[in-house]
C-alpha cells in the first residue's frame, strides 16, 4: 500500500499556515480542546486533547478556530483527485490521508522509489505539503509517511520489524479504546509496539477483547481485519437515476442519504457491513467521478450523504472542446454505492447520549432533548435524568443523576480513589445495597476482624428472601477505610466478591451486617 499524509490537515481545511502558532478547536466532553495543531504551536507547548484555556496560558498568541469536517472532505478532494491523476483505486481513509495500491502503480513508473517521488511532487504541485509511505499493510505505510523526512519505503515483509521501535502511543486512533489499553500493557512493562506484538495472540484477544486483538494485528504489520471474506459484492451496489440530470449536488446529496438507507437493508439482511464504500457519480456529459471510502464499522446514512456532498464539492468539470466554450456538464445522470469491501457484520455498540459517535460526549441528540423537554413539561423538571459518571469508590457512588438540561454539579472529582473497586464493572447495581446474610460451612455467620481476617471461608450467601445459594468461588477482604480523622463520618468495611450457581456478587461487611453492593451478569 502507497499511502499519502497531509500533516495538520484540520489547520489546512481552516487557512492556517505551518508558520503561525494556531489550532484547531473541538468540542469534547463539554469543554473545547485542541483536535490539531501547528508545528510552531507544538513548539510552544501546546498538545491534542489540551482544553482551550491550557493551550492559550502556555501560547498566549495562539490563533484559533473552530474545526470545519466538511472544509477538511470537501478540500481533500484535491489531494485525491492528484494521487488519482497517477494510480487507480484511490481510498480516501479519512480527510487528510490516502491510500493506493502500490504493486502494478510500482511496476508501471519504473519502482516503488519512482512512484513515491511521483505522488509526493503530484501533491506539492497542487498545493500541499505531505508524505509519502509504502509498506504492506495500510497502518505500516502510514506511519512510514509520517517518518523519515516526507516518508519512506519499508521492505517487504519487514513490517513488523519497522513498527516495532514506535511507542504505544503509535496507535492512538488506529482502534477504539486503546488509551486505556496502553495504560495497562505501560504498567505491565510493555513500552513499544514489539513488546505489544511479542505477546500470544489469544492472550491479548482474552485480556483486551477484539479492540485489543485489532491493535495487536497491526502492531504486528498486519490489517487490523481478516480479509473480506467475499470479494463478488456488485450485486449489493445500488443505484439512484435521475432523469431528467440532477442539476444542483443537494438534489444528489438528499437522493444519497435514501440510497445509504437501501445499502445498508440490503448488507444487513446478508448480515454484512461496509468498511469500503465505493462512490461513483456519472456525468451527463460521460464523465464520472468516483472514489473509495474507508471506515472501520458501519457509515451511517448521514455519513454517506456528507462524503457524497465532499466529493461533488471538489468535482471539477472538465474544460470544454474547443470552439465550443457554452458547453455544460449537464449535470448528474446516475448515483451508485458499492460496497467495495464487506465484512461479517458483528455489532457495535452505540453511545446512548451521543449522536453518531462524533458528537459531545454526555450531550442528547435534538431529537431526544425535544422528547425529554415535553416530558418535564408534564411531570416537573426532575422527571427524566441522565447518569453522570463521577468519583467513588463503589458502583452506586460513581454515578450521579443529574435532571436533563442541567449540569453536573455536586458529584465527586473524577480521583484518584485508592480502593476503588477494580474492573470488569459489574452489571447490576440495586438502587440501595441489598441485606444478606454469609455463613460458613457450618452456618456461622462469617466475620472480619480489624486485622482483615476472615473467621471461615464463606460457604453460603443468602439474599434478603430467597435461599441459600452454595458458594462455588470467593475472593477478598478488601478493607476500604474513609475519612478516618473525622469520628463523624468516619466509615470502615471489608469487600467481598462470591460466586454462585446463580451468579456472582460484590458483597460487603460494615458493622457486621453483609449487604449485596452489585451484581455481576
Amino acid at each position: 500500500m502507497l499511502v499519502v499524509w497531509c500533516p495538520d490537515w484540520p489547520l489546512t481545511a481552516v487557512g492556517i499556515e505551518a508558520a503561525v502558532a494556531g489550532a484547531v478547536m473541538e468540542r469534547t466532553g463539554g469543554s473545547e480542546r485542541v483536535a490539531a495543531c501547528s508545528a510552531a504551536a507544538r513548539g510552544a507547548g501546546v498538545r491534542r486533547g489540551q482544553r482551550r484555556r491550557d493551550a492559550q496560558r502556555v501560547c498566549p498568541d495562539l490563533l484559533v478556530r473552530d474545526r470545519d469536517e466538511e472544509a477538511e472532505g470537501r478540500g481533500f478532494e484535491a489531494v485525491a483527485a492528484a494521487v488519482a491523476a497517477l494510480a487507480p483505486r484511490v481510498e480516501i481513509v479519512r480527510a487528510g490521508v490516502c491510500a493506493v495500491p502500490a504493486t502494478g502503480a510500482a511496476r508501471f513508473y519504473g519502482g516503488e522509489e519512482a512512484l513515491r517521488m511521483l505522488v509526493q511532487d503530484a501533491v506539492v504541485e497542487a498545493g500541499f505539503d505531505c508524505g509519502v509511505g509504502i509498506a504492506d499493510g495500510l497502518f505500516a505505510a502510514e506511519v512510514a509517511a509520517r517518518n523519515g523526512g516526507g516518508g519512506l519505503i519499508v521492505p517487504e515483509g519487514g513490517s513488523a520489524g519497522f513498527l516495532s521501535e514506535f511507542t504505544l502511543g503509535t496507535l492512538n486512533g488506529a482502534v477504539g479504546d486503546w488509551e486505556r489499553i496502553a495504560g495497562i500493557l505501560v504498567r505491565l512493562g510493555i513500552k513499544n509496539l514489539g513488546g505489544f506484538a511479542g505477546l500470544a495472540p489469544g492472550d491479548v484477544l482474552g485480556r483486551f477483547g477484539a479492540a485489543g486483538a485489532a491493535a495487536h494485528r497491526l502492531a504486528r504489520g498486519e490489517e487490523a481485519r481478516d480479509v473480506a471474506p467475499r470479494e463478488a459484492v456488485g450485486e449489493l451496489a445500488v443505484v439512484k437515476e435521475f432523469d431528467p440530470p440532477a442539476g444542483r449536488s443537494d438534489e444528489v446529496v438528499f437522493a444519497a442519504k435514501a440510497l445509504a438507507d437501501r445499502l445498508h437493508d440490503g448488507l444487513a439482511a446478508e448480515g454484512l457491513t461496509c468498511v469500503r464504500l465505493g462512490v461513483e457519480v456519472e456525468f451527463a456529459d460521460g464523465e464520472v467521478a468516483e472514489r473509495l471510502w474507508r471506515h472501520d464499522g458501519l457509515l451511517s446514512s448521514n455519513a454517506v450523504a456528507e462524503r457524497v456532498r465532499w466529493q461533488l464539492s471538489g468535482w471539477t468539470p472538465p474544460p470544454p472542446p474547443p470552439g465550443l466554450d457554452d458547453a455544460v456538464w449537464g449535470g448528474v445522470t446516475a448515483l451508485i454505492l458499492t460496497p467495495d469491501q464487506v465484512v461479517p457484520d458483528t455489532g457495535s455498540q452505540q453511545s446512548l447520549w451521543g449522536p453518531d459517535g462524533r458528537g459531545e460526549r454526555g450531550t442528547l441528540p435534538e431529537a431526544v432533548a425535544r422528547a425529554a423537554d415535553r416530558v418535564q413539561a408534564l411531570l416537573g423538571h426532575q422527571a427524566i435524568t441522565r447518569p453522570h459518571l463521577t468519583g467513588g469508590r463503589s458502583p452506586g457512588e460513581r454515578v450521579l443523576r443529574v435532571p436533563v438540561g442541567d449540569l453536573p454539579l455536586g458529584g465527586r472529582p473524577e480521583g484518584p480513589w485508592p480502593g476503588r473497586l477494580p474492573e470488569v464493572s459489574p452489571s447490576v447495581v440495586p438502587p440501595a445495597p441489598l441485606r444478606a446474610e454469609v455463613t460458613d460451612a457450618d452456618g456461622a455467620p462469617v466475620v472480619v476482624s480489624a486485622r482483615s481476617v476472615v473467621s471461615a471461608p464463606p460457604a453460603f450467601v443468602e439474599r434478603s428472601r430467597s435461599r441459600p445459594q452454595p458458594v462455588t468461588a470467593w475472593t477478598g477482604p478488601w478493607p476500604c477505610v474513609e475519612r478516618w480523622w473525622d469520628p463523624d463520618e468516619a466509615r470502615r468495611r471489608a469487600r467481598f466478591q462470591l460466586v454462585t450457581e446463580q451468579g456472582a456478587y460484590l458483597l460487603t461487611v460494615e458493622g457486621g451486617v453483609w449487604t449485596v453492593e452489585a451484581i455481576y451478569d
